[in-house]
Formats: structure tokens, sequence, C-alpha cells
């Protein structure tokens, strides 16, 4: 942790934050951090209650939903010690069930595109939910997303977080076999964020996990990311057909608007006019990782906004990078803070397996069998 952000965090707790509570129920902390607080967030046509989740440690503040594991708003202080909520979301589940564009949630069974949401395993074609034209997207029309999680809320140490269950029975989504997931968020006593997900099955199947956090360091609702600075460490990326599903060509991002080796503004080469964009109308695209599966989360990627200060470093063992510049984002949905989301005010860097990846043999495989357990892990370090 940067001795900026520790001066920050101290500077937090001087003033009165470690010792305010989150809301009625909330016990002792566990050392280093608070305990999670439970709180209702509404119901479902059906009844069903959906609960919001807060917890804080090490200067950093998440707010989860058992609805889709939804991040609802994720706060850091920039380098003055300010907070402000730099993930999109909404402020009613109604928003979450009836508009959202993944907004913060847990996606299943298969992050990102397959096409014609069909793929053949083991001799046997499976037909998917298509719900992106002709395509599969983040797991069909009801991915895991817009399931209800189990949330069991823990102290370990200096760690506080929750786990989060859900099991997808054999043919949800024309998915095969049961699969059985649990995704853990932690808040570390240095503020990290890490995601672990783990699945097991019990006939072979396809899965790619991810998180579909949209982002905006300056604060959600602020305005455009196009000043925000990225760098990813990749030097190929998946170019797409105009369904957004990748050729199975591992392109070179050199000489193009897609190399990020070195940081730079977003919005430089974001109107380059490169066939690539104009398609995707934006950024959309997966990057090949240059270090490609790891056996330990490795950092791949830093954004950072240069007016606030405020930096997130991302580590994943993932072999890709989905980088989505907010390109449909229509000024049609009011976030949490009252204001509208306009094309470009947002941004999602998805840690995952490449998009169609069981359609394209020279990709790294998505395939999981019984007696293995799927286990991936990506963490994200705030500064300022």
């Amino acid at each position: 942790m940067e001795l900026n952000r520790r001066t920050v965090i101290a500077g937090a707790a001087a003033a009165g934050l470690a010792a305010t509570t989150l809301g009625a129920g909330s016990a002792e902390a566990a050392p280093g951090g608070r305990k999670p607080v439970k709180e209702p967030f509404g119901k479902l046509a059906d009844g069903t209650r959906i609960y919001r989740w807060s917890l804080e440690n090490g200067g950093t503040r998440l707010k989860v939903l058992n609805w889709g594991g939804v991040v609802q708003s994720l706060e850091i202080p920039d380098r003055h010690g300010h907070y402000a909520n730099v993930s999109l979301g909404f402020g009613d589940i109604d928003d979450y069930v009836a508009k959202t564009p993944y907004f913060g949630a847990l996606i299943g069974r298969y992050g990102n595109r397959i096409a014609q949401g069909r793929f053949t395993l083991d001799g046997t074609t499976h037909q998917l939910s298509v719900n992106d034209g002709v395509n599969s997207l983040h797991g069909g029309k009801q991915g895991f997303d817009k399931h209800v999680w189990d949330v069991e809320p823990f102290t370990k140490g200096t760690d506080v977080g929750l786990h989060l269950h859900y099991t997808s029975v054999d043919g949800e989504m024309g998915y095969p076999g049961t699969l059985r997931a649990t995704v853990t968020y932690t808040l570390t006593r240095h503020g990290e964020w890490r995601i672990t997900y783990e699945a097991t099955t019990d006939r072979a199947t396809v899965v790619n996990l991810t998180s579909h956090v949209y982002w905006n360091l300056a604060g959600e609702g602020s305005g455009t990311i196009e000043d925000h600075e990225l760098r990813i460490a990749a030097s190929r990326y998946t170019p797409t057909d105009s369904g957004l599903i990748p050729t199975g060509e591992l392109a070179e991002v050199a000489g193009t608007p897609f190399d990020f080796r070195h940081a730079k503004p977003i919005g430089r080469d974001i109107r380059a006019g490169h066939e690539q964009q104009v398609q995707a109308k934006g950024y959309d695209h997966n990057w090949a990782l240059d270090k490609g599966i790891t056996a330990e989360p490795v950092h791949v990627a830093t954004l950072r906004d240069p007016c606030s200060g405020r930096t997130l470093k991302i580590a994943t063992d993932q072999p890709g990078l989905q980088f989505y510049s907010g390109n449909f984002l229509d000024g049609t949905l009011t976030g949490t803070g009252g204001r509208t989301y306009r094309q470009g005010d947002a941004l999602c860097l998805e840690t995952q397996h490449f998009p169609d990846s069981p359609n394209h043999a020279n990709f790294p495989s998505t395939v999981l069998r019984p007696g293995q357990t799927y286990r991936t892990t990506t963490v994200h370090t705030f500064s300022a």
C-alpha cells in the first residue's frame, strides 16, 4: 500500500470514520475491518426479499446485493481523502430487474459471448439461450446476474467479506451439468477487493465467471471516462466480427488504437476510425494478456483518473481482459446519484477466459469436468 494511501486511511480514522457504524445490527468490528451489516433493499414481484450487505475495511467501502451478487456501490478516497462511489448502479431493486446492463453483477455461466448460442462438447451439441441477436451473452436471458444468491458474511483475521452461493441446475439456459458456484468477496486490511470464484459440476460443461463492475474513478455520474489513463499488459487482442464474436485471430496491438501497453488516455484513440472500433462503437474487445494463465494473480492493468488521483490496479490469474468503454450507455438510465449515464461515462475491465472459447480450439479451454474445481482470483488494489 502506497504511503499516501496510508495517510488517507489514517486521516479518515482520525476524523472518526473508524468509529462510525454502518447501520442497525453492526456488531463489534473484526480486527482491521467492520463486520458486514445486512439491511433490506426491497422485494421482487413474487415477494422475494432482496438484501444489501455493507462492508468496510482498509479505507474501502463496499455494498453488495444478494440479487445477482451485484456491487451496488464501491467507495474509495481521492488524494485529499474525499470519498466517492466509483461504480455505476441503481438505488432500487426494480431498476436492477428491469433495466440494468449488468451493473456490478456476477456473470455466468459464461461471461461474454458464445456464437449463435451453440457449442459442441464431447460430440454433443448444446443450444443455449440467445439474448444478443443470434448470440448468447453473459449466460443467456437469465444468467447468474438475474438470480438470488445465498449470502454468508464472514470475518477472518483482518479480512471481512461475503461468500455467495448459487446452484445452476442441469439444462439451465441450455448448459449441461449442475454447477455449484461460490464467489467470495473479500476486503483486506489494505483496502483491496479480492474476488475468488469456485465451481464444480456433475457433468462436463463450460464455465467462465466474471464481474461486471462499471468503473468511473472520478465518481459515478460525473461524466466521461475518456480522460482516464489505462494500461493493459497485452501485445495481442481478439478481433471480432460484426456481432462482436471473435474471428479466432490473435492480432497484434502494435500500431493500432488497441495498444495500451503504455498508459494513455482512453479518449486518445477511441475515435481513430479503426474498423474494429467502428463496429463496436468504441472498445468492446478481449485483450490476450501477455502472462497467459498463471497460478497466482499477476498485475495486468492500471486505470487512473488524473483529476482525483484515484488509481485501480487489477491482478488476475486469467488469460484475458475484456475492456468495454460503455458504448451502449445512452442517457436513459439514472444512477444512484440521481444523474443519467451517457455513452462513455464508465468502463468495464472484466477478467476472464476468451469470448466464444468453446468454438475456438486455439483459445484456452473453458471446459470443466466432474472431479475438477474451477477456481480463479482477481484482486483490485486502490490508491490515490
